[in-house]
């Protein structure tokens, strides 16, 4: 009897294990694995199939090197050395180079003026005028902008030079990109104290107050000239004289052309005066 009764506390205790074993591993985190004895007869096959892979070194192998560097590590070395266009690795930048780089930026940068390295010239200060409504209070005078150079020194206001240097390097630049490059701008007036369209009883002219440049010609690197007078008239010059004489509009308050009247028939006048409706281009 009381074997009996011992076989049955026994059977009921492991009875109570298992299904606590059972509750815990559907309540675990960590997967279980399955036994072999549960996989179909499929997947025994498909496990097998896989190639085992080694576990003693998992680190990736190195890209093997490229033909290229094998030919160049080949080169004899008495062979001359090949140019730019052919070399497969680019030549240093010889030490002048820098050096011619560096003067000449620095050259550059001491004749500058209005706090911008490409207007070039000189500060030339107060320019009292002949007339009480004449005269600029902080002239400059400028011998080139974006590295396009004057025909000849033009006094004027920093307000002016940073016009002209906008309108050259954002339209006169690209425009004649294909046919120039253009280096210089004809100067046919710029500070001048006199009335507007030396008019006796007119009002000042912006020329006067420093405010304004005169552009008649465009010349470039290989010597052609392209004139205001003849290229309005004649494609292809008049529609890329269009072209800038619209991209004047905005940088400066008032651009004239030939089609304004016949006292800019042969150049551009910019000024840099603002009208209440904005800028008048005509």
């Amino acid at each position: 009897m009381k074997q009996r009764l011992r076989t049955a506390l026994i059977g009921l205790v492991a009875a109570c294990a298992a299904s606590v074993q059972a509750g815990v591993l559907e309540r675990s985190l960590i997967p279980v694995a399955r036994p072999d004895a549960a996989l179909a007869p499929q997947q025994l096959a498909f496990s097998s199939a896989i190639p085992q892979l080694p576990t003693s070194n998992i680190r990736p192998e190195q890209r093997p090197v490229s033909a290229q560097v094998l030919a160049v590590a080949a080169r004899p070395s008495d062979l001359p050395l090949l140019g730019p266009d052919t070399s497969l690795m680019p030549y240093l930048r010889p030490k002048a180079l820098e050096q011619e780089a560096f003067f000449k930026k620095r050259k550059l940068r001491k004749g500058s003026v209005c706090g911008d390295i490409n207007i070039q010239g000189k500060a030339v200060g107060r320019v009292p005028g002949r007339i009480k409504a004449c005269g600029i209070k902080d002239a400059v005078q400028i011998t080139s902008v974006s590295g396009v150079a004057l025909s000849r020194p033009s006094t004027m206001d920093c307000g002016t030079a940073i016009a002209l240097n906008k309108w050259v390097d954002k339209s006169v630049k690209p425009t004649f990109k294909r046919r120039g490059p253009v280096v210089e701008l004809q100067v046919a007036a710029h500070y001048a104290c006199r009335t507007r369209n030396n008019q006796k009883g007119a009002r000042i002219s912006e020329h006067g107050k420093g405010r304004a440049i005169d552009i008649s010609a465009f010349k470039m690197a290989d010597g052609e000239v392209v004139t205001v007078l003849n290229g309005w008239r004649k494609n292809p010059s008049k529609r890329q004289l269009t072209k800038i004489w619209r991209g004047a509009c905005g940088p400066f308050g008032t651009v004239l052309g030939p089609n304004s009247d016949r006292y800019h028939r042969d150049h551009f006048h910019l000024d840099t005066a603002r009208h209440r409706r904005g800028p008048y281009c005509r």
